[in-house]
């Protein structure tokens, strides 16, 4: 399954939590990991959402660098999105992750 991490824990700043991100993202790869599920909100008071926002351009820039292979947000993470069935097909085992089909925008699945 993939190993999620947590952005929101102790409610850090944007820049806290995208530097935990690219802390813990670092550690998973060294870790063996392929994929993480991370845990960010979505500003659902109406306000906010930064981290989201934040979180999904850091991880846009890593992506066109060749850093990552997919970054499929919450809202997408269903069979109907293009790169959510590209990466089911590699690891059917994913079909069964909790949020899949979900549309939780407060997520973002990254695979390495």
């Amino acid at each position: 399954m993939l190993k999620t991490i947590n952005l929101e824990e102790g409610f850090p700043t944007v820049e806290q939590a995208r530097q935990k991100m690219l802390r813990e993202l670092d550690l998973a790869r060294r870790a063996g990991h392929k994929g993480v599920k991370l845990i960010h909100g979505y500003g659902s008071s109406g306000v906010g959402g930064e981290i989201r926002l934040s979180v999904g351009r850091a991880l846009q820039e890593m992506k066109r660098h060749g850093e990552i292979a997919f970054v499929i947000y919450g809202e997408n993470w269903g069979i109907s999105d293009p790169d959510t069935w590209a990466l089911l097909k590699l690891r059917p085992s994913l079909k069964k992750e909790e949020d899949l089909g979900r549309k939780n925008r407060g997520i973002t699945v990254v695979w390495f």
